[in-house]
Formats: C-alpha cells, structure tokens, sequence
C-alpha cells in the first residue's frame, strides 16, 4: 500500500460504537447463522464484561429449572467449566491475532468473544430446554428412556454449536486451513469439558437414593447355596393321572426392577391359574433379592431345568419356562449382577438343556426386544414359542419407571387371567400391546410378537385348558 493509500485510510473516520443491545442481538443472529453487522467495530471492555454476565445468567437461571424440587448452586463446578473459555481465547488469539481491524467483515479477537459468547445461546438455550423437560418428566416416555433419542439430541446439537463457530469464522475471513483448526479445536474444547467437566451449576439437594448393589461376602454365597437346595428340594412331584405345568421363571438382569416385578407376577400366575403352586422355580438377579431367591445364572438355568426333568413327567407334563430381561440384536439374552460375573443367555443354551433333560412339552416365553430371534432355534412339534417382538424390533416397557413390561402385562396380568389358553391369550393381547405402543408413541415401529405352535403340543395343552377350566376358581 502506497504512503497515500495509508495516509487516505487513516484519515477515515472511525465507525460509530455500537450500544451493548446491538452486540446482543448481532450475535444472536450469528447463533442462527445471520451475519453480524458489526464490521469496523469492536466491543468496549464494559460491554465485553456485560456480555459475559448475560450469557452466565441465562445459563444459570435455565440450570436451576434443569433440577426438579430444592437445588443449591454450586459455584466451583459452574466456574471449573469455564475453563473452556480460556482454551478459546487461545485458540482464537492464534487464529486472529494479525488481523487488523477491517470495515468490510467483523475482525479482532475481542469482537470474536462479544459474538461469540451470543451466538452460543441458542444452541445452549435448545440444549437446557430439553434437559428441563426431561426433569420436570414432560418428555414422553419413549423419548425418555430412549439412548438413542439422547445420543442423537446430543449430536444435533455439538454440531450446530461448531456450526455456529464455523459460519462466524467463515464471516471473519478465517481460510480453509484456519477453519478446519478451529473445528478441531473446539472439537477437542467441548469433549474435554464434557468428559472432566460434567457436573452442573445446580445441584438437588434433596436426599439421593443410594444405588443398590450386591456385596459379595462369604455368607452371600452359603445362602445362596441354601436357597438353591430349598428350592429345589421345594419341588412339588408329578401328580399321577394329569397333566401337571411345571415353570421356571428367569429373570437375569438385576439392573432393572421391572424384571424382578415381571418374574414374581409370572409366578404367581402360573402357581393361582395354572394349578402349579410349588412347582415353579422362580430365579431372580437383584440386589435386593440375594438372601432370597437363588441367582439367574446360565449354569442355574440348566440345573433349573434338570432339578424340574426330576420332578415331573416328562412325557406328559408342560414346562412354562418365562424370561425377561434385555435383548440385543444378536439376540442374547442380557444378564447382569454386579459385581458378579454372569453370562449372557442364548437360545441355544435353552434348547440343548431341555433337550438333554428331556421334557416333551415345552411353553416358552421370552420378554425381552429382538426376541423373535429365539423362535427359529426354540420351535418344535411339541413346543409353543412366545416372543415380545419380532427378531428385528425392539419391545417395550422394559424401562426403569415401568412396572411391567407391555407383553407382560398384556398376556400375563390380563389375558391370562382370562383364558387357560396360550394361544387365545396371545390373539387377544397383541393387538392392545400394538394400541399401547402406538399412544405412548413407540419410534420404532410394532414390536410385532411372534408365536411358533408345535402341531404336537396343541391337543396338549387343549386338554390342559379344559381340565384347568373345570376347577374352582382360587381366591
């Protein structure tokens, strides 16, 4: 530039300063990729102070409705966050530091700060939004309890916040190669604050439910050992002359209440409508269950069913086996009860003990997503097959607020109660579990159960529903 040229330029007057309102409305049109008007301009230091305390009050007055009931503030963990404030000052001073202040595009790191720290808000704003309705339970249920709604919620929004910081850089004349080093930076920025940084600026002080757990000991496992010999020495015999059901309820996942609830109904079921009153063997994961109830485990699986072979007919007598748990779409059977170590749950493992155990008559039930993917290895002349969805969909109900699942409860708590016919209970219910799943707004679509009835086993338990029919009702 000729001595001129720059004599010319600064002769020119200095733009206007722009009122603290105007800064807060530029950047908020930049947290919604608008340009910012404010070329030839920098924010005073004051006006720079007042942005950072408006955006500290918005944050912290959403936070506080982020916590249902009485909360306290914690100031450490609201100003350890803002670390991440400091970081960007690094970055954005590498990134802008030689860049003099132009009249065309915004310029200067502190102009990049007073945008900034407006533009952030409304992503900021949307991801608080969520967080409040989620505590005050607005959200639906499906929504609530979905991963995969919350993992995606999250994504959205890290993207539209470096987005936001993308489209700002791009209206400064950051270049390509400044761009991609500012993606990168807050990249690494917001992971290391989400990952060392989680804790909000408002914390319940309500008093917390401890998270039960299992404590293993030495007398956990002679009880143990004790309640798996009761309960099979408990074993009613077979009755000559009918047909008795039999049962084994299995519930493997001790991370979820809902399986303990869904096993004990299920026994209690079984043992009032089914006329099996000490012939189930009821095996249960929980915390609070380990001096009660002996362990769901693979290898008690198997003994379960070879302790029930013992006791029954195995030519005449039916098997209701039950379980419920989480599925996966490799279609193993979760099981969990820390800090025990247990296995997951295949239908093979179920096939091979019931054959090698022998036991004809076979009523099995899976409650648990993905289940239909039990059918094919579990079907046979002499066995029905009950699954809460197809191999390819998830079921429902199986959440931390749910008392039983929605299979459970269709086919167990009420249509069973109904009929003593599998597969009058199954007609009747699929049709309220796909009602319920679509007003409760399931994003997947019908878990769309199955059910495989062996041309052996149907005059089996035609005769059994017949027989049970006949008997008094029991209170």
């Amino acid at each position: 530039m000729s001595d001129a040229a720059v004599s010319a330029s600064q002769s020119q007057p200095a733009a206007p300063a722009l009122p603290l309102h105007a800064w807060v409305l530029e950047g908020l049109r930049a947290g919604v990729f608008l340009r910012p008007r404010v070329a030839g301009r920098e924010p005073a230091p004051a006006q720079l102070l007042w942005l950072a305390l408006i955006a500290a009050a918005v944050e912290i007055a959403l936070g506080r409705l982020e916590v249902a009931g009485s909360a306290d503030f914690n100031l450490h963990s609201y100003l350890a966050s803002w670390w991440g404030i400091g970081a960007m000052a690094l970055l954005m001073w590498a990134l802008l530091a030689r860049d003099p202040l132009a009249a065309d595009r915004p310029s200067g790191v502190a102009t990049w700060f007073a945008l900034w720290l407006m533009a952030a808000i409304p992503p900021g704003v949307a991801a608080q939004a969520l967080s409040i309705l989620q505590a005050q339970d607005w959200l639906p249920d499906n929504l609530d309890d979905s991963a995969l709604f919350a993992w995606g919620v999250y994504f959205v929004l890290w993207a539209w916040t470096i987005a936001v910081a993308l489209r700002l850089g791009w209206h400064f004349g950051l270049s390509r190669g400044r761009l991609f080093a500012l993606a990168f930076g807050l990249v690494a920025i917001f992971g290391v604050t989400a990952w060392e940084f989680p804790d909000r600026p408002w914390l319940s002080d309500e008093p917390q439910e401890e998270e039960q757990r299992l404590v293993l000991s030495q007398e956990v496992f002679e009880t143990q050992q004790a309640l798996w010999q009761n309960a099979v020495d408990g074993l009613a015999p077979h009755r000559p002359g009918r047909v008795d059901v039999y049962g084994l309820v299995f519930a493997p996942d001790g991370g979820e209440d809902v399986f303990l609830r869904e096993s004990a109904l299920v026994t209690r079921v079984l043992e009032q409508r089914f006329d099996a009153s000490g012939r189930v063997l009821l095996l249960v994961n929980h915390p609070t269950t380990a001096e009660t109830l002996p362990w769901a485990t693979p290898r008690n699986l198997q003994r379960g069913v070879e302790a029930i072979a013992q006791r029954m007919d195995r030519e005449h007598d039916v098997l209701v086996v039950y379980l419920t748990s989480h599925g996966a779409a490799d279609f193993q059977l979760a099981a969990a009860n820390p800090p025990l170590d247990v296995d997951t749950i295949s239908p093979g493992e179920l096939r091979l003990a019931l054959d090698n155990a022998g036991i004809r008559n076979r009523v099995i039930f899976v409650s648990a997503c993905y289940s239909g993917g039990w059918v094919g290895p579990l079907a046979g002349d002499t066995t029905l097959v009950m699954t809460a969805a197809d191999a390819d969909h998830t079921s429902y109900g199986c959440g931390r607020l749910s008392d039983l699942t929605f299979f459970g409860r269709a086919v167990f708590d009420e249509q069973l109660r109904r009929t003593h016919s599998f597969e009058q209970a199954f007609a009747a219910a699929v049709p309220v579990i796909k009602q319920r799943e679509d007003e409760a707004g399931k994003t997947d679509g019908f878990s769309n159960p199955q059910i495989s009835v062996g041309e052996k086993i149907k005059p089996v338990l035609r005769e059994l529903a017949q027989r049970l029919d006949a008997l008094p009702p029991k209170p």
